[in-house]
């Protein structure tokens, strides 16, 4: 990632591009999934031990506010995060708690009025379901744990 748009992206955000937050911030671009605050804090720390884990988050909120990058809540999970480039979607998987960006597709604004007094900013859509890798190995043990049921029955009976 060029230094210089990491940079511009921070200055016209209204952040000051310091040592720590250039390096969470080129961590986030140049690091493909969602990582957790902690696996930030990892990272930037290796290459700069003077970044503190207050620091690392400190850094996480300011730029989730100045809208630099977005937070995706996992529940029961650490939250994970996301540079904001493209628009996109998410999708969280319920067994591993991976997650996967989706194609963007508009989502219907709620008619005027039904959100009350509420300003709504954005809609998106988090789908939740098993991923391809869990879903194939939730079927696999389904039939593994079938066969053993199965197979431990015979045995039962062969015995009698």
């Amino acid at each position: 990632m060029n230094p210089g748009t990491i940079r511009k992206s921070l200055e016209s955000s209204g952040l000051r591009c310091t040592p720590q937050r250039f390096a969470v911030m080129a961590f986030l671009m140049e690091r493909p999934g969602h990582p957790t605050a902690a696996e930030i804090f990892e990272a930037v720390n290796r290459a700069d031990p003077r970044c503190s884990r207050a620091t690392t988050y400190n850094n996480l909120r300011d730029l989730v506010q100045a809208g630099l990058v977005r937070e995706v809540a996992v529940e029961g999970r650490a939250a994970r995060f996301d540079v904001k480039g493209l628009r996109h979607h998410h999708f969280i998987c319920d067994r591993c708690g991976c997650v996967e960006d989706m194609e963007w597709y508009d989502v219907p604004r709620p008619p005027r009025g039904s959100l009350g007094k509420r300003t709504l900013r954005q809609c998106e859509v988090i789908f939740r379901g098993l991923c391809a890798k869990c879903a194939v190995s939730g079927a696999d043990s389904g039939v593994r744990s079938l066969r053993s049921s199965v197979e431990e029955h015979l045995h039962v009976q062969r015995r009698d």
